[in-house]
């Protein structure tokens, strides 16, 4: 076989495949054609990226005018809450303090009555037996040791040295050395008990006062 007979032969079964595909489609009833979209319509890039940008800009178009309203509504609400706080705020606005000079803070009032049911009112308060201590006008005013101790008389003596010991035993102090060479009356540092020497008993007596008796 040559090549235009192989060539023949391989056109032929094309034909018949052609002729059988005509058959068919005039057998079956015409349709509608479905016009081309998005989807079955070739790709093109420039015209994709133009329709893209469009529909973005659109979007950001509405929320841009839905934040506009928004915010519109939020500048009224806020206008009207700071007239109402204004109002209030001048109707009871307190007067201006001064900075400068210190606050005095005073004491909170006390309770007019009691508040606690084992509390005694105000004017049972402060009295009985527990408080009795506390009120120095009903305590027993003795006298004091040195009023006591000042109505001892002088011990008199002819010797420039004179030993105290407070009378010794329990109630006694140490033993302490007491000058009265002087013309005066020289006291104990310890009990207080007065001594003096004879030889000034004149020069004391002639004296106006004395803080101890001389006899």
């Amino acid at each position: 076989m040559g090549v235009e007979a192989r060539l023949r032969a391989r056109e032929r079964p094309k034909r018949s495949v052609e002729k059988n595909e005509c058959r068919f489609n005039a057998s079956r009833p015409p349709t509608a054609r479905p016009e081309p979209t998005t989807s079955n319509r070739p790709a093109h890039p420039v015209s994709d990226a133009i329709t893209m940008a469009t529909s973005q800009l659109r979007a950001i178009g509405v929320l841009a005018r839905s934040a506009r309203l928004s915010q519109r509504a939020f500048t009224t609400s806020a206008r009207q809450l700071e007239a109402a706080v204004s109002a209030k705020t001048t109707e009871t606005s307190p007067a201006p303090v001064d900075e400068s000079k210190p606050v005095e803070i005073s004491q909170a009032p006390n309770r007019v009555g009691v508040w606690s049911r084992s509390q005694r009112p105000r004017a049972q308060a402060m009295t009985g037996p527990r408080f009795e201590q506390t009120d120095f006008s009903v305590q027993p005013q003795p006298k004091s040791a040195i009023e006591l101790i000042h109505q001892q008389p002088v011990r008199w003596t002819h010797d420039r040295m004179v030993a105290c010991d407070g009378g010794g035993g329990p109630n006694g102090h140490p033993k302490i050395y007491i000058n009265t060479d002087k013309p005066e009356i020289s006291t104990c540092n310890y009990c207080g008990l007065p001594y003096a020497n004879e030889h000034h008993r004149e020069h004391l007596e002639s004296l106006p006062a004395t803080s101890y008796p001389l006899s």
